[in-house]
């Protein structure tokens, strides 16, 4: 192959992207240089955090510059290398994702197995949801056995594992928020305790239903009425892990809430924002804990998986709204 497509950022969106934000460019297939190899992604990776890169802002990330590809977390298999460790044939994990060939230095790749997973999985549950997951709430958050777990945006790829590593590591109580009501069912199926449809009343009412007896470890992907709901629930000395605010990251106006803060005082509560970047040093327990439920059966994950890098966007937009069921995937 000589033509290779990649999608650059057309213009920075304001409020909601929408398709013209994006532009479909093709370009040659690169040549790799010395320690360099080229790769044919399989797969990539379309995330929330990739919203606010859009953004002309300093962050803990550098935003996307106009006119140029996009990137994130890819898999693909190597089709050209001149470095000496990483072989044509090789399947590698990578940070040039929103193209069909990644033309990067050779330390910047990671190989993987293909034969030990489906490819895809080291994108969701053996890659960063996965870690995030376990990260956030057994390091973050610190949950201990016998405590109850809310998870906000538990039908995503991160939230859905939340809740089942959770009940794995023996919380006593593991509820869910979630979109639909075919999500709804999903948690249920996949073993949490309570869920309900955010949809269907106040988050504050329906969690206070379903966790009774209050909430000592949250793990926030939302943001706004599902944090404030979580703070009036929240038993003394309990616990929050930040991972995630979808709620704002397409407003134009300060969110409304929470409005409640003053109980963080009184409750003696713990807020802490996370980047699961910081937590490598789980890594290695990570993998043994998750490699092995999968095994066992334990452990199960969702992929919802658009096909063309052309269609990349329209993942993107789609991930937004909450079309996803789990990890949502580009194939390439």
């Amino acid at each position: 192959m000589t033509s290779n497509r990649e999608i650059h950022l057309a213009s920075r969106p304001a409020g909601w992207p929408t398709e013209d934000n994006f532009r479909l460019v093709e370009t040659d297939v690169p040549t790799p240089g010395p320690g360099q190899i080229v790769v044919r992604n399989q797969y990539l990776s379309v995330d929330p955090y990739m919203r606010g890169r859009m953004n002309d802002v300093k962050s803990y990330v550098a935003p996307y510059a106009l006119d140029a590809p996009l990137d994130g977390a890819a898999i693909g298999e190597v089709v050209a290398s001149e470095a000496a460790d990483i072989a044509v044939g090789d399947t590698v994990l990578h940070g040039l994702g929103w193209r069909e060939y990644a033309l990067l230095d050779a330390t910047a790749a990671r190989p993987v197995d293909p034969t030990l997973a489906p490819v895809s999985a080291y994108l969701s549950v053996l890659g960063m949801p996965g870690l995030t997951a376990y990260a956030g709430l057994l390091e973050v958050a610190a949950m201990k056995p016998g405590e109850t777990v809310f998870v906000s945006a538990a039908a995503g790829s991160v939230g859905s594992l939340v809740g089942q590593i959770a009940k794995l590591k023996g919380a006593g109580r593991v509820v869910g928020s979630a979109g639909s009501a075919a999500k709804v069912e999903r948690l249920r199926a996949l073993g949490f305790d309570a869920a309900f449809d955010y949809h269907d009343g106040s988050v504050r009412d329906s969690l206070r239903a379903a966790a009774p007896d209050g909430v000592d470890v949250y793990f926030d992907n939302v943001g706004g009425d599902h944090l404030e709901a979580a703070i009036s629930a929240m038993n003394l000395h309990g616990r929050v892990a930040i991972c995630g605010m979808i709620a704002q990251y397409n407003a134009t106006e300060p969110p409304a809430a929470p409005r409640n803060l003053a109980l963080v005082i009184g409750k003696r509560l713990t807020l802490r924002g996370f980047l699961v970047n910081d937590h490598n040093d789980v890594r290695a327990a990570f993998v043994r804990d998750v490699a092995g439920w999968l095994r066992d059966g334990t452990l199960s994950y969702d992929e919802t998986i658009v096909d063309g890098i052309e269609n990349a966007p329209a993942a993107f937009l789609g991930l937004l709204r909450g079309e996803n069921l789990g990890k949502m995937l580009v194939r390439v």
